[in-house]
């Protein structure tokens, strides 16, 4: 959308006033509603993205109660449009009052152009970044894979990946930190591959005890131990004709390391207790959030055996290295969850999407999801603050560095990441987005090595 093409609700009763943001807007296509009913009407007739309130209406031209009325009831039926209160100087308290409610941002009486034009433009800007977002969350184009909410390249890589493996039948290593989607991703390789209509059986590896996962995985006759009353199945052969996910493989004791491998090997199981060799197809996809080569040179962890699950390696990035993919997925997980409970919140406030942007997430995306969730359940508005989301400002990871140079070379590369991130690579938008030219964005995306 450029500036020609804006188009920009004014909801000001006074003529004077009128025609001044008129030709402060001149780039804009400019639309006057001077009182709330008709600015209703002009909403319900097109889809605003960013309009001025007076919270002087008529018929309360020196009061607020109108004003706020109009403020409550846009936010209400068109929550994603942006407002900017006009009010006195001396309305300061009015002013936070609408923020506090939802407005985008308030200025103040007399009207300075160049500022209300900043704010307006930021203001487009905004808009156009977040329905970018709903509508890659909306429509999945984001991500090749179902499930998976993404507009990084870091990521999306990672989904050509699986995209590219999974008609195969090797055996995929899925590396990532706790809470990074490892299983998501096992359960798109197996919805991709030509195995989609066998089952998917998936067992942590860290949450079974050691003396019960023998069984779990190989299963046992009847009598192999007290209280096997009857012949059960194990994970790996309810799992023939499918795919079988191995999580945390990383916290398998030594012993079934080596039954693991000869299953891997030979593609034949015994029970436990039993003598007769069982031929199981399966595809096998493993998982870890630990460091496999460090556990291979303690002596946890055979080296034979991570070969053998290693034919195609495939490392998750954390959160904290997805360009845009915080924002992205904070506003997925409010808008389901928002349904999911009934609640009206509709939105998060400029300190939470900033205290979102700062916070490293250690917990990665599981970490996100939970805040998300908690928030929406305990906001006490139509809005979620960086309180409701327990993201102080204390939380922010900071500078590491005081080279200057240091900072704005680092501060430019993520926002470029970020841009082109949020416009899913492409160019022109992302640098829209920057306020840069194409030629200046292509210098800069050589400078950094970027992709």
């Amino acid at each position: 959308m450029t500036e020609t093409t804006r188009k920009l609700l004014v909801v000001e009763d006074d003529p004077g006033l009128q025609a001044q943001l008129k030709w402060c807007f001149e780039g804009y296509e400019v639309v006057i509603a001077s009182d709330r009913p008709s600015a209703l009407a002009e909403l319900a007739s097109h889809p605003y993205p960013v309009m001025t309130l007076d919270l002087g209406l008529p018929p309360d031209p020196s009061g607020t109660s109108e004003g706020f009325q109009a403020l409550e009831e846009v936010l209400a039926e068109y929550p994603h449009t942006k407002i900017i209160v006009v009010t006195g100087n001396n309305e300061r308290d009015n002013a936070l009052k609408a923020v506090a409610l939802g407005a985008y941002d308030f200025f103040y009486k007399p009207i300075d152009s160049d500022l209300l034009g900043f704010i307006v433009n930021r203001a487009f800007r905004l808009h156009e970044l977040e329905s970018e977002n709903r509508r890659l969350s909306n429509s999945g184009a984001q991500s090749p894979l179902e499930g998976v909410i993404s507009s990084s390249p870091q990521m999306l890589e990672v989904c050509r990946t699986i995209e590219k493996v999974a008609p195969s039948d090797v055996t995929v290593l899925v590396l990532g930190e706790s809470g990074t989607g490892k299983e998501l991703l096992a359960r798109s390789l197996h919805g991709l591959s030509r195995r989609s209509e066998g089952p998917f059986v998936a067992i942590n590896c860290a949450a079974i005890p050691e003396n019960l996962l023998e069984s779990e995985l190989f299963g046992y006759e009847k009598g192999a131990f007290t209280g096997a009353v009857k012949q059960t199945l194990g994970k790996i052969e309810t799992a023939n004709g499918g795919t079988l996910f191995l999580d945390e493989v990383g916290d398998l004791p030594m012993p079934l390391q080596a039954k693991l491998l000869r299953f891997l090997q030979e593609r034949v199981i015994e029970r436990v207790g039993g003598r007769k060799e069982i031929p199981v197809d399966v595809r096998v996809v493993c998982a870890t959030h630990r460091d496999l080569s460090e556990l291979i040179r303690k002596g946890d962890f055979r080296e034979d055996l991570y070969y053998r699950i290693s034919e195609i390696v495939v490392r998750i990035p954390p959160l904290r290295a997805r360009s845009g993919d915080v924002l992205l997925l904070a506003r997925a997980f409010l808008e389901r969850f928002s349904r999911e409970y009934g609640n009206q919140v509709q939105r998060f406030t400029k300190g939470a999407l900033q205290a979102l942007e700062n916070y490293p997430w250690p917990g990665n995306v599981r970490e996100l999801e939970n805040r998300v969730k908690r928030a929406v359940i305990m906001a006490d508005s139509r809005q979620v603050t960086a309180d409701d989301l327990e993201l102080g400002a204390g939380q922010d990871p900071g500078v590491q560095t005081f080279d200057l140079r240091e900072i704005r070379e680092q501060a430019e590369r993520d926002a470029i990441l970020r841009a082109l991130g949020h416009t899913g690579g492409k160019i022109s938008k992302a640098a829209e987005l920057l306020g840069i030219s194409r030629p200046t964005l292509y210098d800069l995306i050589k400078k950094y090595e970027l992709r």
